[in-house]
């Protein structure tokens, strides 16, 4: 996964650009638009727009830009943008696995150092943790060569009550959202199963092992998704 792109690529600036494409290219198709990713980075329109631009003329381009068409990774810019991926998620496996960080602390932190470990100590990180397939959320971390596991999860809002599931992931933007999880016992891994409230304020939830429902707001069940056992 390692690429030899020429500035402006190795840019921390440019990186989170490359991530935050790849990302919210995952649920709606390939090509993003830049009000997206101005949201999702806190900047103006104007900026993002004039970023891509310079993305889009690199050596080797990272993006493809057409304006009002938005924008969509070249196969270069995906590989980068994996490339920071498997460090940031490998780096908070080991903040938590090792340096005993919360799961709620370890984004941040991983956010600081994803553009600045080697090659050498990305490969033994990997190998100190086992090679792990995914991060404390659940996310699947993206394999050396860039491959990253699918599977097929939806949002706890969506799911049909009475039927089990497991979790398989969790957001990890919001470090208050988290606690919550951890306070319900919300981890990838749990079986749970929705009693009531699909359509309410408030979902009711079995979680398996437990003896009482607990109670779930709409807000927190956007973050937590789920699959078939």
């Amino acid at each position: 996964m390692k690429t030899k792109a020429a500035t402006p690529s190795s840019t921390e600036s440019v990186d989170n650009y490359l991530k935050v494409i790849h990302a919210l290219s995952e649920p709606d198709g390939p090509r993003v638009s830049s009000n997206a990713i101005a949201e999702r980075l806190g900047l103006r329109a104007a900026s993002v727009t004039g970023m891509l631009q310079k993305l889009a003329v690199s050596t080797p381009a990272l993006v493809k830009y057409e304006k009002h068409h938005g924008v969509l990774l070249t196969a270069a810019g995906k590989r980068r943008a994996l490339e920071i991926l498997r460090h940031h998620r490998l780096l908070e496996r080991f903040l938590h696995d090792f340096l005993d960080y919360s799961w709620d602390e370890v984004h941040e932190e991983a956010e600081r150092l994803e553009h600045f470990i080697s090659e050498k100590l990305e490969d033994r990180i990997a190998a100190k943790l086992g090679d792990p397939q995914t991060d404390p959320h659940g996310h699947p971390i993206p394999e050396k060569n860039g491959v990253v596991s699918e599977r097929k999860e939806v949002k706890l809002q969506n799911w049909a009550c009475g039927v089990p599931a497991v979790v398989t992931s969790v957001s990890d933007r919001d470090s208050s959202a988290l606690r919550e999880m951890e306070r319900l016992g919300l981890r990838p891994g749990v079986i749970l199963t929705v009693e009531t409230g699909v359509r309410s304020a408030s979902l009711s939830l079995r979680i398996e092992g437990k003896g009482e429902t607990v109670r779930v707001s709409q807000q927190l069940a956007a973050q937590i998704s789920v699959a078939p056992i």
